[in-house]
């Protein structure tokens, strides 16, 4: 769905040479045109319009000096430097423009007609006077001669086996005899001018040759190979035209058939067989095919014609039409109208081999036209709902308009189509944006045909309905009606005679002015045109556009692009630079578009679609090349892109990895869409999507979701983008448009969660709206059936990356919940009969399905009287919750209400058998209600409520009850159950406490007992769990004697002693066993000092001072002191056996690094991947060989191992970290002891063991700084580094790093963190006693 948009023109004339031109020929590396005359050579610069060489021919007695002579043929040389020219008299002449050097290789005395070179330039075809061919090497040496006309077929003969012989068919009217006529030959066709043609394939294998046959008088076209090889001849075609042209890509071969009421273009195969035609716009006999012409890339083929004489008087006219195919249809694309006579007849034509669509055109007037086309689609630019999405196609006298927002019609078919006068050679849309649906055409004749939408006050002849219309069908569409065709008044009508294509890139920029540019003759310049349509009366159909102002430009304009919301208007130069044309403006000024830096923009290469777009907040100019190469101003942002379109906020891209990104100009920058268009997958997987290769972008439907797509056999495809369809999605809902979203959402499978998700205070405020919008049961339930907790913008659908906006989110896990019952109040308050079903939903789709609830409403719906219009009957109501629910599930819901009427209904649709349940219900219905309840929810195992039931059914079921509570632990239920002061709450109680016994809960069951009153148990349990306190006061209250009470005394002393409970114990028999002795000796045991001396003196016992307390205080002096030695001696070994163990492993490591820096010969090529993974396993497997065993033990086992990781045993593979536990559990050890030095301490000075004292004080002050000072020493900053880190770095290699990494992930399994954490020495802790210093 593209037209070919003329990209730049180059001209010039009048030159000063002698002769007239006959053939020209193109020499692409110089860039210049060399044309033969009858005087001789001469080569011309098209850019400078200067005359380069000229070289006579008629002066070396090539060319007749009477003028009568004629160059048949020009080829530039490449690899010769020279130019090969053939005359007609049969010379073929070297020259050598650089020296100007003629030399003659050759000469033919019958005459030359025709000399072909093969597209390689290793071989040249000559067709003499004697209709011979001569093919010789490109040094001329000849290689073959044979006659033009053969008797033979050729090597490609069909061979026939009989079958379907001519003979055999039926005839029809015509009767048996016509199986045996003669086939006649028709002559050639009066206007052929005999002349022999000749055309190559593109890969130089074969060529063809159309003559006419001297016995038959028709035309033929015979295939040769390139060894000179006949291999066919083409089928008897009546009207064959002498025109011939090769297709490049080798397909097909061109040629032109009068037949007999209409004249086609035909196609051969190679083996010359017909096979396809399209027919040219023209009258039989009207025109003659002079030429045929295909393009490089094998798209474009130019047909030059030229009109036969009818009338006398009449000028004739001279046409060239570029026609192209798509979908098996060939359009005719442009048609530019020459002159048949005077200056501006057409000498030769011919494309240009590198630029595949530029067309070179010599004219006889010293005239030279190139023309440059590129690929475009005219398509409506408007981004309002309005604008229906037009494209419109080019097709000769017709343009094909499709209309995409109603319906989508693959060519090349359409849904409307503009008839015109003359052939069509652009279109262009509206740049306003509320009238982008109104379109012009320039045609043939400089002529602007303007269809406007709208009402039409009759039905438009020129407007006629294409694939949507016909009989039986309601057409809904508003088709454009043709307001006017105005004539383009030129300041010179001559230049339009000689160059048909005077006025490009036309551009309706507003209602009645339209912006054109035409091209300097004499200097690269351009001029704007402001076309201004003249006031004229309305009725008259034609009307006047004449040019008000024109601007000159600097260069050659190659482009025009407009921003119909902005009114900016581009226009990009050859050399690349982009200028901005202040058409508003009174004075009409250009100047140079600057970046956001504030330099002029330019485009490195030539960019033949360019567009403009607001990126962030700076308006900027999109171009893509011919090259795929994509720019934003003047940064090349990626080299990949084969279509582009913007649309809103968005630009999206098709690229030569078949797959089409959409990404948002919203706050975006160079360099996050140079990324995103460099990778070839994005995170977020809106943006880029897989497409079918060689798609192209044909249009977006603005406020919808549809992208449309042409693949490469011209067939369209239609593409929902996610990313369109997303930010169209999150439009309507912030419009509080819920149908259309909800519609495109359940179309095009998207979360239906995104409704709340997207705005969920919104949604819950409009949740009447929303259900009003839908109005449909059956959406809504598919809305609740999709609900889920998930929020999917934060994970199938997260906003694009530039939305700040955070909305307020619902606490975790009461989404559902809030829909649910926001939803069911709503549709309870608009309709509750109409929305019954969705109300249902609404109760199940909740966190914990409220299906009693639900049952309790379909049971109501049974019920009720006559149902209202709208309502649901019970039994829809049910079969649809069937589908929701498991009927087992639903059985056991409607049984758990206790209503028997609801259970046989459910069960009445469930697979159940009547025999199995219906005895089942009868032997509950003859239960007793609490009984029956009770029985019921056992069978439910709601155990909860069983007991609750059973306990309502009196005395006598109590055993039953408390059997069920000790079965299922129901204790604390139960007892909320019973009155506190009943035996039944007593006994639940007993039974509660021996059940906490059982599990080892001595004291709470003890507590259970003791509340209850069941002391002598309580006793028992305080007894176990030595809670002596407790235990005294039940035996209190159980009324024990003073020797019972002394004996129970000691029992808890016996026990507080085995649970290291000295003063506890000492307490206990004081008091109540009245032994201060013992008790004296248990507070010495545990080194309360001070509370044995204040029981010696309250009972007067001194002696025990000397006897018992002096001895305990000495002994514990030299324990501390043997203590403190030891922890110093231990903590002083394992530190320097810790820096000992770090040097080594430092020393271990640096040799690792160099032992992997050995192989660097060619050794090392040996060395797979492989090895060096396989060497890195040995090197730690030592470290990890049992962990298959460990793995497999307990956890108990588990850890044991785990503490025998840490082994202080020399040597081992974990030895500097079971040093770095020890080191830490002795500091710990020696910090607390200081609150007990300090104690002992105190008693030391009081009996005046003062030597001692110092003694214990200074060795405690000596093991506390030699740790303190230790502590940087050993948890030094860089160890924890290297421990917590592995070994990396450009120094590092596989096994290195395969060792570090096995090390580290073996310490840190093990240890955790608090390893390497140094502890902590509190100097705030007052210890030492200052009288004592």
């Amino acid at each position: 769905m593209r037209n070919l948009k003329l990209f730049r023109t180059q001209e010039f004339r009048d030159i000063q040479a002698p002769g007239k031109p006959q053939c020209f020929a193109l020499r692409s590396e110089q860039r210049t045109v060399i044309i033969g005359t009858e005087k001789g050579l001469i080569e011309v610069d098209p850019v400078t319009r200067e005359v380069k060489n000229e070289i006579p021919l008629v002066a070396e007695g090539f060319l007749p000096e009477d003028g009568s002579g004629c160059i048949i043929g020009i080829q530039d040389l490449l690899d010769q430097e020279s130019v090969c020219v053939a005359t007609s008299s049969g010379d073929v002449i070297l020259c050598n423009l650089s020296t100007c050097q003629l030399e003659c290789v050759g000469s033919v005395a019958s005459g030359i007609s025709v000399m072909s070179w093969s597209p390689d330039q290793e071989l040249v075809l000559l067709a003499t006077g004697q209709q011979t061919l001569v093919m010789m090497t490109k040094d001329f040496e000849p290689i073959m001669e044979q006659q033009i006309h053969q008797d033979d077929f050729g090597e490609s003969k069909f061979i026939t086996v009989g079958w379907g012989r001519k003979e055999t068919q039926f005839h029809g009217s015509e009767g048996r005899q016509a199986a045996f006529q003669m086939q006649m030959h028709e002559s050639a066709l009066p206007w052929d001018d005999h002349k022999l043609q000749v055309t190559w394939r593109g890969d130089g294998q074969f060529f063809a040759v159309s003559v006419v046959c001297p016995e038959t008088g028709a035309r033929k076209v015979r295939v040769w190979n390139r060894e000179f090889a006949l291999q066919s001849t083409s089928e008897p075609v009546a009207g064959l035209g002498p025109a011939l042209a090769w297709k490049p890509s080798g397909s097909l071969i061109a040629s032109t058939q009068d037949k007999p009421n209409q004249q086609d273009v035909v196609f051969f195969e190679k083996n010359g067989l017909l096979h396809g035609q399209f027919t040219l716009p023209f009258l039989k006999d009207e025109v003659k095919v002079n030429d045929l012409l295909w393009n490089a890339e094998s798209t474009v083929l130019a047909v030059w014609l030229e009109e036969l004489q009818r009338e006398e008087n009449l000028i004739r006219k001279t046409y060239v039409q570029l026609w192209t195919v798509g979908n098996y249809h060939w359009y005719l694309k442009q048609s530019l109208p020459f002159s048949a006579c005077g200056k501006s007849k057409i000498v030769s034509l011919m494309w240009d081999p590198v630029m595949p669509y530029r067309l070179h055109v010599l004219c006889q007037g010293w005239h030279y036209l190139c023309y440059d086309w590129h690929w475009t689609t005219d398509r409506s630019s408007g981004d309002n709902s309005s604008d229906m999405a037009n494209v419109a196609v080019i097709d000769g006298n017709r343009v094909l308009v499709t209309v995409f927002r109603q319906s989508v019609v693959p060519p090349p078919m359409c849904t409307y189509q503009l008839l015109l006068p003359h052939p069509a050679n652009q279109v262009m849309f509206s740049a306003h944006p509320k009238k982008s649906n109104d379109l012009a055409v320039l045609d043939a004749s400089n002529q602007i045909s303007v269809y406007k939408c709208g009402d039409s006050p009759s039905v438009d002849p020129t407007v006629k309905l294409g694939a949507v219309g016909g009989n039986g069908f309601k057409v809904s569409l508003r088709t454009p009606h043709l307001e006017k065709r105005y004539k383009i008044q030129l300041e010179n009508n001559e230049d339009e005679v000689v160059n048909p294509l005077k006025l490009s890139l036309l551009t309706w920029i507003q209602e009645d002015v339209f912006l054109a540019v035409s091209h300097s003759q004499s200097s690269p310049r351009s001029v704007i045109h402001h076309l201004t349509v003249a006031p004229s009366d309305p009725d008259d159909e034609h009307g006047q556009a004449n040019i008000s102002s024109s601007v000159t430009v600097d260069g050659v304009i190659i482009s025009i692009c407009c921003n119909s919301k902005t009114k900016s208007v581009a226009l990009q130069l050859a050399g690349g630079q982009i200028l901005k044309y202040l058409w508003e403006s009174p004075s009409l000024a250009v100047e140079p578009w600057k970046n956001p830096g504030g330099f002029p923009v330019r485009f490195p290469y030539p960019c033949t679609q360019t567009d403009l777009a607001m990126i962030g907040r700076e308006e900027c100019v999109l171009g893509l090349t011919d090259r795929c190469r994509f720019f934003i101003n003047d940064n090349e942002v990626a080299s990949n892109i084969t279509s582009f379109a913007v649309y809103d906020e968005f630009v999206l891209f098709t690229t030569h990895s078949h797959t089409c990104q959409c990404v948002c100009l919203r706050d975006a920058s160079f360099k996050t869409l140079q990324a995103d268009l460099s990778s070839g997958h994005l995170s977020n997987g809106e943006t880029l999507r897989k497409v079918e290769r060689g798609s192209r972008v044909v249009t977006v439907v603005p406020q919808d979701t549809k992208l449309i797509l042409q693949m490469p056999r011209g067939n369209l495809e239609v593409v929902h983008h996610r990313a369109l369809v997303l930010a169209q999605i999150r439009k309507w809902l912030d419009k509080l448009m819920f149908k259309e979203a909800f519609e495109c959402m359940r179309k095009l499978r998207i979360n239906l969660n995104l409704i709340h998700d997207h705005n969920p205070k919104v949604f819950l405020e409009n949740v009447e709206a929303f259900i009003k919008q839908i109005d449909s049961v059956n959406h809504i339930n598919l809305f609740f059936t999709e609900l889920k907790e998930e929020d999917v913008t934060k994970t199938m659908y997260p906003p694009p990356a530039t939305s700040t906006a955070q909305l307020s989110r619902d606490p975790e896990g009461r989404k559902v919940d809030l829909i649910c019952d926001a939803m069911r109040a709503a549709m309870e308050n608009i309709n509750p009969h109409k929305y019954c079903l969705s109300i249902l939903t609404s109760h199940v789709k909740k966190t914990t399905p409220e299906l009693e609830i639900v049952l309790q409403k379909v049971h109501e719906l049974q019920g009720n009287g006559p149902p209202a219009p709208d309502a649901v009957s019970a039994d829809e109501a049910l079969k649809y919750l069937l589908l929701l629910v498991d009927v087992n599930e639903l059985y056991d819901h409607s049984l758990g209400t206790y209503d028997f009427d609801l259970v046989l209904m459910v069960a009445e649709k469930s697979q159940k058998d009547p025999k199995e349940y219906l005895p089942f219900l009868n032997t509950l219905k003859k239960m007793e209600t609490n009984y029956q309840r009770f029985s019921i929810d056992k069978y439910l195992k709601r155990y909860e409520k069983a007991i609750g039931h059973l306990s309502k059914c009196g005395p006598e079921y109590f055993p039953e009850c408390l059997n069920l509570i000790k079965d299922k632990n129901l204790y604390n239920e139960a007892l909320k159950l019973y009155p506190p002061n009943s035996q039944q709450h007593k006994d639940v109680s007993i039974a509660y406490g021996e059940h906490l016994m059982q599990e080892q809960l001595y004291e709470p069951g003890g507590l259970v007992f003791a509340r209850c009153g069941a002391h002598e148990k309580a006793l028992d349990a305080f007894l176990a769990c030595g809670s002596w306190q407790q235990a005294l006061c039940v035996a209190a209250q159980l009324h024990w004697s003073r020797d019972q009470l002394a004996g129970l005394g000691r029992t808890l002393a016996g026990k507080l002693v085995e649970q290291r409970k000295y003063s506890d114990a000492a307490t206990v028999l004081e008091q109540y066993a009245q032994d201060y002795e013992e008790a004296v000796l248990l507070l010495l045991e545990g080194a309360a000092w001070e509370e044995a001396l204040r029981l010696v003196y309250k009972y007067n016992r001194l002696d025990i001072i000397e006897t018992n307390i002096k001895p305990s205080i000495l002994e514990a002096q030299k324990n501390y002191m043997a203590f403190l030695d030891s922890q110093t001696a231990t903590f002083s070994r394992h530190k320097k056996r810790l820096l000992v163990v770090r040097e080594l492993k430092e020393q271990q490591a640096q040799q690792v690094h160099l032992d992997d820096e050995v192989p660097h010969g060619q050794e090392s090529d040996l060395f797979s991947e492989t090895s060096s993974v396989m060497s890195g396993s040995d090197m730690s497997g030592r470290y990890s060989h049992s962990n298959s065993r460990i793995s497999a033990r307990s956890s108990k086992n588990r850890r044991k191992a785990e503490r025998k990781k840490h082994s202080l045993k020399e040597g081992s593979p974990l030895e500097d970290l079971a040093l770095l536990e020890a080191l830490s559990e002795l500091v710990q050890g020696t910090e607390k002891l200081k609150d007990e030095i300090h104690h002992l301490l105190k008693v030391l000075f009081l009996f005046e063991f003062d030597e001692q004292g110092r003694e214990l004080q200074t060795a405690f002050e000596d093991t506390l700084q030699l740790m303190e000072r230790s502590l940087p020493e050993i948890w030094t900053l860089t160890h924890q580094r290297n421990s917590a880190a592995p070994v990396l770095g450009p120094n590092s290699t596989a096994n290195s790093i395969m060792a570090s990494y096995q090390q580290q992930k073996t310490a840190v399994s093990v240890l955790g963190a608090e390893l390497f954490i140094p502890p902590k020495i509190n100097k705030k802790t007052q210890w030492k006693l200052s009288l004592l210093e």
